[in-house]
This record gives C-alpha cells, sequence and structure tokens, in this order.
C-alpha cells in the first residue's frame, strides 16, 4: 500500500491572489496624502455599486461591520426577531444581537443547503423584523419566494451575500434586487481588501444612515445640523461606530475588482474538473446547481454518504490532510455555539443543517491553484474514498 501523500506541500482550503498591479496600487496610496477613507473608498463604492447593478454602496472594515451598519439601518432593536439560517458563519447571526434583537433560526433546504422558504414562513412572528438569507457556497438563495414573504409580512431584507460577489439570481446580479446585501472582501473571498466589506442598496435612507453609522453617527452635513459654528464643526446624532474602510484596503479591492470575471471563470473550471470526477463516487453528492441562477463557487462542497463509508466524517477529514490536501467544514450550526447555547437555544432546531454538519466537506478552491492542483485534490479524494470504501 502506498503511504506516501498525494502532495508534498500543503495545499490550503483558499487563498488569495495577489500580482505586482495589486501591490502597486497600495503603493500608490502610501504614496499619496490620503491614508484613511479618502478617494479611493469613494471611487470603489461606485464601481461596486455599478458592477452589481445598485445605486449605492457603503463600505466598511469588514463584512460583520457591514451587516451591524444594516441592521442598524433596517431599525432592528430590542424586541425585534430575525430569521436566519444556522448554516453560515457566527455573523450573520451575531449583527442581531448587537442591536439587541434575536436571532431565529430557519432550516435548510436538504437539495440547495440554503434556507427554505417554507421554513421562514413557519417561524414567522408579530415580532419578525427581518430576514438575513445567505448565499451559501456563492449558490443563490430562493430569492423569488422570499421577496414574496416579504411583502407578505412587510419585512426587511439583507442578504449576507459574502459568498455570492459575481453571482445571478434569473440574470440579475446578487446585490441589485434587495433592501441591503452585503459582500466581504476577506481573503479567501472573491476579491480581497485585506479585510473589508460593503453593503449596496436602492435605499437612499438606508444609504445615509449606513455613511453615519460607520463613522460614530458623526455628520458633517450642514443640511442635518441642529446648528452650524463653522468650517470645524460637526455633530454626532446617533451612537455610531469606527467602521470606515481605509483607502489602502480600498485601492487593493479596486485592483482586484477588475480580475473578477477572470478569477469566477477559473473557479467555475476548477468546480467543473471536481464535479466530472466526483459524480462518479456514489459515496458523494455534488453540489446541486439551479438552472434559474448562476454561483459564484466561493466553497466546494461534498455531501459524504457515511453509510456507504466505514470511517466517520472526521476519519475522512483527517486522511485528506494527512494527504496534504487543507479541506474544511462550512459551518457548525451557529446555536451550536457555546455562547448562543447560554442564551437557550438547543441543539434540534434544524434537523436538516444539523445532518448536514456531519456529513459535509469542503474541498480547496481558490483562483489561484492550477489543474494540477485540482488534479491532487481529485486524487486525494479517490485514494481516501477508496480506502474507507465498505
Amino acid at each position: 500500500m502506498n503511504n506516501r501523500p498525494i502532495r508534498d506541500t500543503y495545499l490550503p482550503y483558499g487563498r488569495q491572489w495577489i500580482d505586482d498591479e495589486d501591490i502597486d496600487s497600495v503603493v500608490n496610496v502610501l504614496k499619496g496624502d490620503y491614508l484613511t477613507t479618502g478617494p479611493f473608498v469613494s471611487d470603489f463604492e461606485r464601481e461596486i455599486a455599478n458592477y452589481v447593478g445598485a445605486k449605492y454602496a457603503v463600505t466598511f472594515s469588514n463584512g460583520t461591520a457591514a451587516l451591524h451598519g444594516a441592521c442598524f439601518a433596517a431599525g432592528i432593536g430590542e424586541g425585534d426577531e430575525v430569521i436566519t439560517t444556522p448554516l453560515t458563519f457566527a455573523a450573520s447571526a451575531n449583527c442581531v444581537l448587537y442591536q439587541g434583537g434575536q436571532p431565529v433560526f430557519a432550516d435548510i433546504d436538504e437539495k440547495t443547503y440554503n434556507i427554505d422558504p417554507k421554513e421562514i414562513e413557519r417561524k414567522i412572528t408579530k415580532k419578525t423584523k427581518a430576514i438575513i438569507p445567505v448565499h451559501f457556497t456563492g449558490e443563490p438563495a430562493s430569492m423569488d419566494e422570499i421577496h414574496d414573504i416579504v411583502k407578505k409580512h412587510n419585512l426587511i431584507i439583507i442578504e449576507d451575500a459574502a459568498h455570492a460577489l459575481g453571482a445571478t439570481y434569473k440574470q440579475k446580479k446578487i446585490g441589485s434586487n434587495s433592501d441591503m446585501t452585503m459582500f466581504s472582501f476577506h481573503p479567501v473571498k472573491h476579491i480581497t481588501s485585506g479585510e473589508g466589506g460593503i453593503i449596496t442598496t436602492n435605499n437612499k435612507e438606508y444609504y445615509d444612515k449606513l455613511l453615519q453609522f460607520r463613522s460614530h453617527g458623526i455628520t458633517r452635513d450642514s443640511g442635518k445640523m441642529f446648528e452650524n459654528h463653522g468650517p470645524w464643526y460637526y455633530e454626532m446624532h446617533f451612537l455610531g461606530y469606527n467602521y470606515r474602510m481605509t483607502d489602502i484596503q480600498a485601492a487593493l479591492a479596486s485592483s482586484q475588482l477588475k480580475k473578477l470575471d477572470k478569477f469566477l471563470d477559473l473557479r467555475k473550471k476548477y468546480v467543473s474538473m471536481y464535479n466530472e470526477a466526483f459524480k462518479k463516487i456514489s459515496a458523494i453528492t455534488i453540489p446541486y446547481q439551479n438552472e434559474d441562477s448562476n454561483s459564484s463557487w466561493h466553497l466546494y462542497v461534498i455531501r459524504l454518504h457515511l453509510e456507504q463509508l466505514t470511517g466517520n466524517r472526521k476519519d475522512i477529514f483527517n486522511a485528506l490532510v494527512q494527504e496534504n490536501i487543507g479541506v474544511n467544514v462550512h459551518y457548525i450550526p451557529v446555536y451550536f455555539l457555546p455562547y448562543y447555547q447560554g442564551l437557550g437555544y438547543q441543539q434540534g432546531l434544524c434537523p436538516n443543517a444539523e445532518k448536514l454538519y456531519e456529513e459535509v466537506l469542503t474541498l480547496p478552491l481558490f483562483p489561484a491553484m492550477t489543474e494540477s492542483d485540482v488534479l491532487d485534490v481529485i486524487n486525494a479524494v479517490y485514494k481516501v474514498i477508496t480506502r474507507y470504501s465498505s
């Protein structure tokens, strides 16, 4: 039996692509007059708004801060309930807690792994204020059905599109059609600013609130002031935060945005290679692809049929790591986390999400991979699954 790893070096599940153009864009800022929030931030906001087809965009220091800003702009407060999926990073629910609201978890669709509109409807109460659907892995959620629910109950939609920059739903880019949409620019995302996030919206009132919220609740707009002592004067109207993006970050993100379509094409190419290889393995379910949408493929998640395998998911995970393949698991259901358990959430809330959690693995997928890297992942999966096949 060959015990030598498939790879000699470790392949992470995600990694940024930085080239000389990106580096030059940052150096250009460092040589200029503005390092914090300046003209590069405004330029990048316009570029993102134009790319997704929204009227406005407001940058933040990270995606979590952007979600917090969206919850503030939506007026979420004490006693309000906000429905979201448990199959996400904690930020999708934490942003509700920051505002004093209560996250309510609705189960996922077993096919798409996205929040199930029927479960959303079932969880709505008189206290429900908003819905935060998450486009898990970059596959858009069932937005037509969610929009119908929102209209019926007069709710607000904040799309968590951290995974979905460049994704489309019924020929429209994600980020153009809901009250607010958040994108993340963490290094493993489609483009990066190091850390960073943005909210897109078509609503001028939300736009103004977001701008003020990210800067301590302060305004220098004389039209909004109660008084005006002179050119130096500003007023703080509510308790905001210092959530501003810097020009350094914005310059990097703007340079990255020019390469986004190339990045998306590479992701789709590697996904096609994975799908072709793994559809032949009965112990694996490959990701679902909706004909009405175009995923941006942030993550490639396989589902293991453990009844066909002699090992559990942890065994498969560890075996792939031994092959120097950087697998991961997305996600631990949010209400499994000790803090949420301490708030009174109990396991059993969302059976579909909990079962999926026990059976999924995230394989490496990022533009800086090569076809050889992809083949290494495929060969490692074949090797490990063969070893554990019953």
